[in-house]
């Protein structure tokens, strides 16, 4: 895994609850790109423009062919980030950040 990018942004971004939202639809495999917009009622722009710092460092990969763009969850780069100890306290503190919100 390439360690270029910022630890603490790189958890700020996954745990903010629009990017849970988005990242939980991707949770079982690829999705279109246009049925995520529709499942969380966002346009296609705001979705690109919420996971592009996760994008930009590949934890989030977009794919597109002359029809469509899909979205996919780099899953073992997303796990080794979620498993390191520094970034334990992080990802705590940003789901009971989460949980608040949702309550």
């Amino acid at each position: 895994m390439r360690e270029d990018f910022d630890k603490r942004q790189m958890m700020n971004a996954l745990t903010d609850p629009n990017v849970s939202a988005i990242l939980s639809e991707l949770e079982n495999g690829e999705q279109n790109l246009f049925y995520l917009a529709e499942k969380l009622q966002i346009s296609e722009n705001e979705i690109k423009d919420r996971l592009s710092y996760v994008i930009e460092h590949e934890f989030v990969i977009i794919r597109q062919d002359e029809k469509n763009t899909t979205l996919s969850v780099d899953k073992d780069k997303l796990n080794k980030i979620m498993e390191a100890d520094e970034n334990f306290d992080s990802l705590v503190n940003g789901l009971t950040e989460l949980d608040q919100f949702l309550n």
